[in-house]
């Protein structure tokens, strides 16, 4: 029958599990229940075994040559860092988790909302349009906002007028330069803007779309799927209209 310990030739037994740890290598006992269940080893474990491995050393020192006390502690600071990194781990997993569950949660009130990403398009749909904006980089004494169809040409201009640096929000009916209700599909828009020295800058447009669901992207990020069949990330939203 194999011993479960093996003998130091100073005296005293260490057991094979041990020996295993100080080793890096594992007993013929082992079985795929204890491999599972490594990686759920607390630090307490970790304490233990170190303080088996320090009394097994101690017990088993030349007595004309004792151990450093110096060489001691450093063992035992090492060993309550490595403690806290592991609970420091696990802390913010769960707080990772937590705060993943909260974005969830707080996402979902912008179900049917009409949003602002970038984009370059206005939606009509039933005469309807969840709008679009424009982005300003600095202040601007006018901007204009060109919108074309898909053939190209100009079925309306909008004059904003004087505009501050910053996302503009525009809440658009779906006309055409005559009053008209444009047809349903999806339109471009351009803007312009004319600063106080007459000097013209073109200027980055904003696409409107209503948020149909949350989803949960390829990089386990929180999603918006648009109402125009694109997905983006939470981060992606310049504005909420």
């Amino acid at each position: 029958m194999t011993s479960s310990n093996t003998t130091i030739s100073n005296g005293g037994t260490v057991s094979t599990q041990l020996l295993d740890t100080i080793n890096g290598t594992s007993s013929s006992s082992s079985s795929s229940s204890s491999s599972s269940s490594s990686s759920a080893t607390s630090s307490t474990s970790l304490e233990q075994t170190f303080l088996q491995l320090l009394v097994a050393q101690l017990q088993n020192q030349d007595p004309t040559n004792p151990m450093d006390s110096s060489q001691m502690t450093a063992q035992l600071a090492q060993i309550n860092t490595v403690t806290g990194i592991s609970q420091l781990n696990t802390t913010l997993t769960s707080l990772a988790s937590q705060l993943s569950a909260g974005q969830n949660a707080q996402s979902s009130l912008l179900i049917g909302q009409n949003v602002l990403v970038a984009g370059s398009t206005a939606t009509v749909s039933s005469g309807t349009s969840p709008g679009f904006g424009v982005t300003v980089a600095s202040n601007v004494s006018d901007l204009k906002v060109t919108i074309k169809n898909s053939s190209g040409q100009i079925v309306n201009t909008i004059d904003l007028g004087a505009q501050q640096a910053g996302t503009v929000p525009v809440s658009w009916t779906p006309t055409d330069s005559s009053g008209n209700t444009l047809a349903n599909g999806t339109y471009t828009i351009s803007a312009v803007g004319t600063s106080s020295t007459g000097a013209t800058t073109s200027e980055t447009t904003l696409t409107g779309a209503q948020v149909d669901s949350i989803v949960q992207q390829s990089d386990g990020s929180t999603g918006f799927l648009l109402s125009n069949g694109s997905t983006v990330g939470t981060t992606s939203v310049v504005a909420i209209m």
